[in-house]
């Protein structure tokens, strides 16, 4: 179901899959649905459905932001999608549905996925004590920051320009 994508990972779903995946559920498969989830999977940026919107406008100019965003949350409730939380407003999407973390620089406001170390797949939720009535399913972890590239001009900053 998985292959290789334009963004260079082979742990996203390819169209194909996705098509699959619509039908199985009885939605239709229309030019929009593909370019929005074209948009999603080619993207770097853990985009919000505002950024989304913008890029998919310019195939579809009568698109409305209404449409990509239902369609977003479409795809987060069939399992194409991750929300990744705790980067604030507005809402952004990861179609990354392998196990890793989240970065999200304070700074730039770009969010960087961080893979799982071996040391860190037992996770902490597997830790926690079983409480009567709740059961973990999954954890997500969203670290804050100021990323390499941010850092790095922050510190060009102060010292005028000279490495430190």
């Amino acid at each position: 179901m998985k292959k290789e994508t334009p963004r260079g990972r082979a742990d996203l779903p390819d169209m194909a899959a996705f098509t699959e995946l619509c039908h199985s559920h009885g939605l239709k498969v229309t030019p929009q649905r593909n370019e929005i989830f074209r948009q999603l999977l080619i993207s770097r940026d853990h985009p919000c459905a505002d950024a989304l919107y913008r890029r998919v406008k310019r195939k579809f100019p009568g698109i409305s932001f209404d449409t990509v965003h239902r369609t977003l949350q479409t795809f987060t409730d069939l399992g194409l999608a991750h929300v990744v939380e705790g980067t604030g407003v507005p809402r952004r999407f990861d179609p990354n549905l392998d196990d890793h973390y989240h970065f999200w620089c304070r700074i730039c406001r770009r969010v960087f996925d961080l893979p799982v170390r071996d040391q860190d797949k037992r996770g902490v939720a597997l830790e926690l004590p079983d409480y009567q009535g709740y059961r973990v399913l999954k954890a997500r972890l969203v670290l804050e920051g100021v990323c390499a590239e941010c850092l790095q001009k922050t510190h060009d900053d102060m010292d005028g320009g000279r490495s430190l």
